[in-house]
């Protein structure tokens, strides 16, 4: 009985570490992944469509990468970087925001809720970048945890400089604000 106990004290001191276990390395790019069912949300002459998205296309431009469940909550666990982002009003010809929305994990019978917000963001930011996972695929690449908000800042050669798996701190949100103003110079 003793050693269940101490084995359960272990585990729950433990589970929080193995939680958060994603597999985005700094200063590496991102594991590969593609989306070819929905993907890359297009914008043009007033209509929307989808073309397959992956992974490698992350190069080019410093961005904030943000994956996140199909709901209200995972998407205002980092609202605040998303604010001061549209705050500091970064060039578009160096630096894009992509957003992957996981409408895997989205709460059931809201997907067309989901993807009509998804399309209000795109035509109010057009030059920011929205993929639609409908299977969580990235989700699955990238072990990330599932009904939340995962950030990660790449550089223009689309390295990893900065992740975090949950909720940005305040602390966090500068921290990712000076990077992107050190990355741009």
């Amino acid at each position: 009985m003793r050693k269940v106990r101490h084995f359960l004290a272990l585990t729950c001191l433990l589970l929080p570490f193995m939680a958060g276990a994603h597999n985005l390395a700094e200063n590496q790019r991102v594991p590969p992944v593609g989306i070819d069912d929905k993907g890359e949300l297009v914008y043009q002459q007033d209509k929307f469509s989808y073309k397959n998205w992956n992974s490698a296309q992350l190069v080019g431009k410093v961005r904030v990468l943000q994956h996140i469940a199909g709901r209200s909550s995972a998407k205002e666990q980092n609202a605040a970087l998303v604010e001061a982002i549209k705050a500091a009003k970064l060039p578009h010809d160096r630096y894009q925001t992509t957003t992957i929305v996981n409408t895997d994990d989205a709460i059931p019978g809201t997907g067309m809720f989901v993807r009509s917000s998804i399309e209000s963001n795109k035509k109010q930011f057009p030059w920011s970048q929205f993929i639609i996972d409908s299977n969580g695929s990235v989700l699955k690449a990238w072990q990330l945890q599932s009904g939340g908000s995962a950030i990660a800042v790449l550089d223009k050669e689309g390295k990893v400089r900065f992740v975090k798996d949950g909720a940005l701190t305040q602390d966090e949100v500068k921290q990712v604000m000076a990077l992107l103003q050190a990355l741009l110079k």
